[in-house]
């Protein structure tokens, strides 16, 4: 068995109603000036904690993120400045995945001299000074308890990851009440992506016992409960669910990571600017299907996981399971082809071109993935 490194979060809180408690949680770490970064939804929701840190005699700066698309670069330099202006002790994010993301970078870049563009890729962030919490109001990316985050570089025009000890929170609060107001597109984008997240680390080259039972049990846990949760977004039992299977995702992040299908989906969000979770899930299947000969068994317990019988033959199992996760994709509303969202058959060369440079991802895929490869997979899905 090899060796592997697990870095988690010193501290994970998980249960209805805990998301207040963030201003409690800088206070015990003997900080007093706040960085929150948030979104408009939110504001309001947040309004009683934030005059509640106020009386406790914090000092806070209120940064906005409400911007549709992923985040880069620009955007990331303009929060940054005014981060570096205030100079904070504690940086407290509360949002989806791209929140969490700005907020882990600008924890690590507040402090010091360093800027996005030197520490693309993995392990060159220096330090952290401040105190880091994350607050997640989507189930899916798990960036709360991850190592990772990622940029939009306007320069080349892609999607690049950092990969760091220091982007990891020192507290995750994971209250399931704060993803109740996540519209049902959103819903099923981000728990397919939480979906995606444990595939790929169970399914990777690098796959580790140690993180196979986070990957297996975050399987079963979206397979059975995406459909209500976006059917039904009040119900706190299916979204419980989803939050543990996007916590889940995101603790295989750090020690294994994902592979294919999340190079593959970098083009997508990059020319097209799909969502990451809608890229994703539309090329799941299709990544499944050219990886399942690599490893039939594993392919088959994930079947399994989700709760589908075995029908007494590995490749059969396997491929019911790829086909029950089209299902869902698709109950869920997720449409099923590329050129429904407008790609175009003359950019396909250029995806996989795309694809082809996320090295760091596609050297984790169990099944050795050339350009032809990526082309044929986008081909499958027009």
């Amino acid at each position: 068995m090899r060796s592997i490194e697990l870095i988690q979060p010193k501290h994970i809180i998980f249960g209805a109603g805990y998301a207040q408690d963030w201003a409690n949680i800088v206070l015990a770490g003997k900080k007093q000036r706040v960085l929150l970064l948030s979104t408009h939804p939110l504001w309001a929701v947040l309004e009683k904690s934030i005059g509640n840190a106020r009386e406790k005699g914090l000092e806070l700066l209120c940064l906005d993120y409400s911007w549709r698309a992923e985040p880069d670069t620009e955007i990331f330099e303009n929060l940054h400045r005014q981060s570096k202006d205030f100079g904070p002790q504690a940086i407290v994010a509360i949002g989806g995945g791209s929140v969490l993301d700005v907020g882990k970078l600008l924890a690590a870049l507040s402090s010091g001299t360093q800027k996005p563009s030197d520490v693309f890729g993995k392990n060159l962030l220096d330090s952290r000074d401040n105190l880091l919490i994350c607050v997640p109001t989507t189930a899916g990316t798990g960036s709360e308890v991850s190592p990772n985050a990622i940029l939009f570089d306007l320069r080349d025009g892609e999607k690049k990851g950092i990969i760091s000890p220091w982007l990891i929170p020192d507290t995750a609060l994971i209250d399931p009440e704060m993803t109740f107001s996540l519209p049902p597109k959103l819903t099923a984008e981000t728990g397919m992506d939480a979906l995606c997240h444990c595939i790929e680390a169970y399914t990777n080259k690098y796959a580790h016992p140690a993180v196979d039972l986070y990957a297996l049990k975050g399987i079963e846990y979206v397979y059975k409960n995406l459909k209500t949760a976006v059917k039904e977004g009040n119900n706190i039992e299916a979204r419980s669910a989803m939050a543990l299977a996007s916590m889940y995702g995101g603790l295989c992040l750090g020690p294994v990571n994902t592979s294919a299908v999340h190079a593959l989906s970098y083009g997508l969000a990059g020319k097209y600017h799909f969502s990451h979770g809608l890229a994703n899930a539309v090329l799941l299947p299709a990544v499944m299907l050219f990886n399942m000969e690599a490893d039939l068994e594993k392919n088959a317990r994930i079947a399994l996981a989700m709760g589908l019988p075995d029908k007494g033959d590995l490749r059969a199992t396997a491929r019911s399971g790829i086909k029950a996760i089209q299902e869902l994709s698709r109950d869920c509303g997720i449409p099923q082809s590329l050129s429904s969202l407008g790609v175009k058959r003359e950019d396909l060369p250029q995806l996989a071109d795309m694809a082809m440079n996320v090295k760091r991802l596609l050297n984790n895929n169990p099944r050795e993935l050339e350009w032809k490869d990526a082309l044929s997979i986008y081909q499958s899905i027009l």
